[in-house]
This record gives structure tokens, sequence and C-alpha cells, in this order.
């Protein structure tokens, strides 16, 4: 199924050509995690999936009484509610990240839609996610990668690569950091503030490594598991390409099954910033890999039952 319509075909057709040439960034969200359809041929168990954004706040609050502290509050609310955590006594930041790796890293797995997207030959990926499941996917297919990882302090000169990225030594920076650094997370509203004010630091102390900021300015992005609903998204795209002339602005893609109204008038209708393709990464992943690559990624096998 070709994703989206009524996108025009010159639109897939020019994604595609990116994808496979690598001149295409990859930035990949907490949504890749997503359970497949129930009439998909990949499966996906519950055990092996990192919980996303929200179930993982729901998580996260029953552990510090977040209810009883805020009551008017979400409680889907991850920002929010990992600082409510953090500052609970008797919790504290290790807690928080202590919590954090066993929720996301203890049995979890690469998914099919992980593994077809490590395949392709992008020589840039940019993820929000703290986990290494990228990683696993990425080395499986035999790439040598070595992740790059936000440093929260600022002032400090981030970490680049020593040479021009490729398909089989991809770039990989952990934007919102990494769990194995723990100091790196960016999970709470302080560290979003902390975060935001770092992205505005001069050329030379920038927090994002020389090598992806030139990039941004020449290649397409795809945006995979993210809902640019989300305010700090769409602040993240505005900041990595602040002051680059609209006229020479690359295309942007984001596979979002359901795309805000007001977002997609704003950021796709009126402002041209961003290509939506409605849907399910389930359907657009596997479409993109065949189309890429020019074979199915084999089909996972369904437990029997009877």
């Amino acid at each position: 199924m070709i994703p989206s319509a009524p996108v025009p075909s010159k639109v897939l057709e020019d994604l595609v050509a990116k994808v496979r040439a690598g001149d295409c960034i990859l930035f990949l969200g907490a949504g890749v995690h997503a359970p497949p359809p129930k009439d998909s041929p990949y499966v996906y168990p519950e055990e092996q999936r990192p919980p996303m954004g929200g179930t993982l706040a729901e998580e996260l609050a029953k552990d510090c009484d977040f209810k009883k502290t805020l009551p008017y509050d979400k409680e889907w609310d991850l920002q929010r509610v990992s600082l409510c955590y953090e500052t609970t006594q008797g919790l504290g930041r290790k807690a928080l990240v202590d919590a954090l790796c066993k929720r996301l890293g203890e049995g979890k797995e690469p998914s099919s839609a992980l593994r077809m997207l490590a395949g392709l030959p992008f020589k840039i990926l940019v993820t929000t996610n703290y986990d290494s499941l990228l990683e696993r996917a990425l080395r499986s297919w035999g790439k040598q990668v070595e992740p790059l990882i936000y440093n929260p302090t600022p002032d400090t000169v981030a970490q680049d690569t020593t040479e021009d990225p490729s398909s089989k030594r991809p770039l990989l920076f952990k934007i919102h950091g990494d769990l194995t650094r723990r100091e790196s997370v960016v999970i709470t509203d302080e560290d979003y503030i902390g975060f935001v004010q770092r992205m505005s630091e001069k050329e030379q102390t920038h927090p994002v490594p020389e090598t992806v900021r030139f990039r941004l300015k020449r290649w397409p992005m795809l945006f995979v598991g993210y809902s640019l609903r989300d305010y700090n998204l769409r602040l993240l795209i505005r900041t990595l390409r602040w002051r680059v002339d609209p006229v020479n602005v690359p295309t942007a893609y984001s596979v979002d099954p359901f795309p805000d109204p007001l977002i997609l008038r704003v950021w796709q209708d009126s402002r041209r910033f961003v290509t939506f393709f409605s849907q399910s990464l389930w359907t657009f992943v596997p479409w993109l890999y065949r189309e890429v690559i020019g074979q199915d990624f084999p089909t996972d096998e369904r437990p029997t039952t009877g």
C-alpha cells in the first residue's frame, strides 16, 4: 500500500530516492515501539516493548504518589511526573534513572519495524529515545555504530565523528541522552529548560554535533514515532533549522496516522515545513523498506492457537 493519499507520487519517489542514497536524516521517537495492528503479519509481544510516554508516566506516577501530590495534573504528562518522582523524598534522580533502566531496558527487544529502519541506508540517525534498541538493531545488520550522546553541561563542545558517516558506519546522535550516561537524560520539566538553553548556545559549543547540523541544512528529515502535536518536538525542529533561509529549507516528512488538524494546517498546508504520511508506521515502514531494498522484510511467526 502506498502511504497517505493524496500525497503526490513525486513526493513519495523523492523520499525513496533520498533514503536509497542515504541523503535523509532519520528521527526516531518512542512511538516506533508501538504494537502492530491485529491484522499485521508482524508481531511484537507486549513484554518486549518499551512503554511509550503516557504509559511510562502512569507507571512512574504510582511510585511517587503523583495523583495525591498534584491532584489536578495529568498522570500521562511524563515531564511533570518525572519531576515529581525526582523531587519526592526517598526517591531522587538516581531512583528515576534506575526506574527508566528497568522499564525501558529489561527484556526489551527491537521490533521488526525498527529492524527494517535499521536496515535502510541512513547515514545519520537522531533519536530522542534513551534505550539501546536502535543500536542493537543497527549492529544486527553488521553496521558499526558508536552513538554520540547529548551533554547537558553548558558551554561544552559536542563530540563529533572524525569521518564522514556512511550506511555501514552511520552517525547516531541521542539528542535526549542515553541511560548508560545517566546525567545526559532529558526527561523532567527542568531538564527540558536546560536543553532549550543549550540549543541556543553559539556554534562553537552547540550541543548538536557539527556534522549533524551541517546536514540538517541540506538533507530532508523523516520523523517516525512522533506526533508533531508535541510542543517539544516542534520547538526542536525550529531550533535545529534556526537561521536557515525558508526558501532553502529541505523537506521534512512525518509518519503520523492521526495528524492534528491545526498542526497539519500550519506545518503542511500553510508553511510547507512538513509533508504528513497519514499511515501507521506498520504500514509505512514495510512499504519504505520494500521500495528502497527491493524486497519484503521477512514476516514474524505468529504463535499458533488451538
